[in-house]
């Protein structure tokens, strides 16, 4: 799993013609909702070795997360095949996100 925001995004056309399991997630280092989440992500992420994880710094003009109408942080948007599946937006329970994982990881 990776633990720190990159400022570095994937283009939304590679995200799109991704194959598979992906989840993005967008926040920022410093942000205290995105801290929170991280030991529930840690938990559910666990045997969906599979699944790319990409974790997206968000902010103004950057326009992965405008693409995805990012909103609030942490979100975390799980995609199969380039479409989006499921959304968590400042998630705190594993169980919902080890659902997310479910749909999209097989």
């Amino acid at each position: 799993m990776k633990t720190r925001y990159l400022p570095e995004a994937p283009q939304r056309a590679e995200i799109d013609a991704m194959p598979g399991a992906v989840m993005l997630e967008f926040g920022a280092n410093w942000c205290g909702h995105c801290m929170a989440a991280q030991a529930p992500l840690q938990q559910a992420y666990a045997g969906h070795d599979k699944v790319s994880h990409y974790k997206v710094e968000d902010g103004p003009g950057r326009p992965l997360g405008r693409s995805f109408r990012v909103k609030l942080w942490p979100t975390m948007i799980f995609l199969r095949d380039g479409q989006e599946v499921a959304r968590l937006v400042r998630p705190l329970n594993a169980d919902d996100i080890s659902a997310a994982f479910a749909q999209i990881d097989s």
